[in-house]
């Protein structure tokens, strides 16, 4: 909110100084600390550069020509040419009031029209033929995250499960199926049996003699059956792929994720072969060693999109999916959640498809009727480590499960009431769940999400520190105030009494709150919910300092009271909010 008023009057006064203000606009930031003021202006000393004048004297312009009224008090000139800036206490209650009278949104306005845009969003994207694992949570989480955020900032966003589904997996569950089925064990649990099934003949697969060789060339050929339509293969497929895909949206359902559409790579099979015979017919493809590639700029080997045998892979179907993407939802932006392993194939992948959309008329966009080429995006995230700092595993070597790890999360949150609760009552199980789950999400959403990071029970479940429990505890600690007080938290709602900044940790308090857009926009500009986390951390810090300095119930007089209280409930809906943008849920009582 503040820093759109800052920058709308430091742009009318920037545009008499160079013909574009934007960049400049964006060196206006929140100060580090508050002895230089809330905001800090630092375009001077490009600006200085720029116009060959020193940085001070540029900033002494500005500011002679700067219209802040009613918006901040004057503004200072520090060190070479710094620009502080206070917000006008006056404004501050204003727009506190707006946020406190705004249900939904608390006065946060979404995206103007001109800079709405369609997104579509690739993630989790499981195999079908094997359970969800612990490595799932980091794309699950993050793009669940990005499109709430998104969303609710007034984009409209496409989601679009890439499942696995018709790889060498099947080829190594469908040789597995015929030659060392437990029929027992499927019938008790299909997906748990086929699973076994295709751990059993990977091992088998990737053992370095002559039986590997052997083992590999029957899956590959059990493969090629069913993407030649074997009949018996296909049967088997159409068997198999139900039971998984309802198991797959079993975890999905627990986790609260829902998509638009789950279109796996058998979707796209029948567009392979067309694709690959137009790439070569315009001379984009060209035969390598008896296979087709692509050649692209600043890589020596070509990215491969039919192999000898005619077996198509993971980069033909990716350029078919952007193909369909594109004529189908004609989006402004694709993002790929993804590892970091996967770099190099999304690299040259985004370089095919801009040389794939190229048309002899145009390039770029696809000539007059064809759609553009839109922003392609890897928001690559890094692994998910064990405590001793390799990618994390159970003892015995197999990846986590997904399940396993929900079901711990939810029994050791159990646990934490238990404790917390001692002679208060007893812990539900959806109170758990919602801390177990949360404690997950939250330790994965609070990371950069491009390093690794160690998974921790113990950490993430903490009572203090940048956790989800400690967010929700902070959430329902500040609740708690209106069932002591047996306020009606409507009608408080609802009253005109303003809001008072008199003690500096009502005041830090009220800037903090006011800076939730800031945030919010902060997630978006890199796809990085960990800015959003960060905010509601420093939030609930500055609500303890504040709780802890400024009586709340037994305020000093009635005005003091209701003010202190509409600022706990703001804190408490902004935490609540931010917590629901992440996919995480508030509980009432820990």
């Amino acid at each position: 909110m503040i820093l759109h008023l800052l920058k709308h009057r430091f742009r009318e006064t920037l545009g008499q100084f160079v013909d574009d203000p934007i960049p400049y606009l964006e060196m206006i930031r929140p100060s580090q600390d508050p002895k230089f003021g809330d905001y800090q202006a630092n375009m001077a000393m490009s600006l200085g550069k720029k116009l060959g004048k020193p940085p001070r004297e540029v900033a002494a312009e500005i500011v002679a020509k700067l219209d802040l009224d009613g918006l901040c008090t004057s503004p200072e000139i520090a060190g070479p040419g710094f620009i502080n800036l206070r917000v006008a206490d006056s404004l501050l209650g204003e727009l506190l009031q707006k946020a406190v009278g705004d249900e939904q949104r608390l006065a946060i306005s979404p995206v103007a029209p001109g800079e709405k845009k369609r997104y579509v969003i690739d993630y989790s994207a499981p195999n079908v033929a094997k359970p969800m694992h612990v490595g799932h949570i980091r794309s699950t989480m993050i793009g669940n995250a990005l499109v709430r955020i998104l969303r609710f900032y007034g984009h409209e966003v496409i989601t679009d499960n890439h499942i696995g589904d018709w790889g060498t997996q099947f080829g190594m569950i469908l040789y597995g199926y015929r030659n060392f089925l437990d029929k027992v064990a499927y019938e008790a649990n299909p997906v748990q049996e086929l699973s076994r099934l295709y751990r059993h003949v990977r091992q088998l697969a990737d053992q370095p003699n002559e039986e590997g060789k052997r083992i590999t060339a029957l899956v590959l050929e059990e493969t090629a059956k069913l993407h030649g339509g074997d009949p018996e293969n296909l049967a088997l497929w159409n068997k198999f792929v139900p039971v998984c895909m309802e198991e797959i949206e079993r975890i999905y359902r627990r986790l609260g994720v829902e998509f638009d559409h789950t279109l796996g790579e058998s979707f796209y099979q029948p567009m392979l072969g067309p694709l690959v015979d137009d790439l070569i017919r315009r001379g984009i493809a060209v035969e390598t060693e008896g296979a087709i590639g692509i050649f692209l700029e600043g890589y020596e080997i070509p990215m491969l999109i039919r192999k000898k045998d005619g077996a198509f892979l993971y980069s033909t179907t990716d350029l078919a999916t952007i193909q369909y993407r594109m004529e189908k939802f004609q989006p402004d932006a694709i993002l790929y959640l993804t590892d970091f392993r996967q770099s190099l194939h999304f690299e040259q992948l985004f370089k095919a498809a801009g040389i794939a959309t190229c048309r002899q008329d145009a390039c770029g966009p696809s000539g007059p009727s064809g759609p553009k080429l839109p922003e392609l995006v890897h928001v690559k995230f890094g692994t998910v480590l064990g405590e001793d700092g390799k990618p994390f595993k159970t003892r015995s070597g197999d990846t986590v499960g997904l399940e396993s790890l929900l079901d711990e999360a939810e029994s050791r949150a159990f646990a934490v009431l238990e404790k917390n609760l001692e002679g208060e009552g007893e812990p539900d199980r959806e109170t758990a769940r919602r801390i177990g789950l949360g404690a997950l999400v939250y330790a994965d959403l609070s990371q950069n999400r491009e390093s690794d990071y160690v998974f921790s029970f113990d950490k993430m479940l903490a009572m203090n520190g940048n956790t989800a429990t400690y967010m929700q505890y902070a959430y329902a600690r500040v609740r708690s105030i209106f069932t002591k007080g047996n306020i009606d938290v409507d009608a408080l709602r609802r009253s005109p009494q303003p809001i008072q900044l008199s003690a500096p940790q009502e005041r830090a308090l009220a800037l903090e709150l006011l800076k939730f857009d800031e945030a919010i926009e902060g997630a978006i500009r890199d796809y990085r919910p960990n800015q959003l986390t960060a905010y509601l951390y420093e939030l609930a810090n500055r609500y303890s300092h504040f709780f802890e300095h400024c009586p709340v119930l037994k305020a000093d007089d009635e005005s003091a009271k209701q003010s202190r209280l509409k600022l706990c409930d703001l804190t408490a809906r902004t935490i609540r909010l931010g917590l629901l943008l992440l996919g995480i849920e508030t509980v009432e009582r820990m």
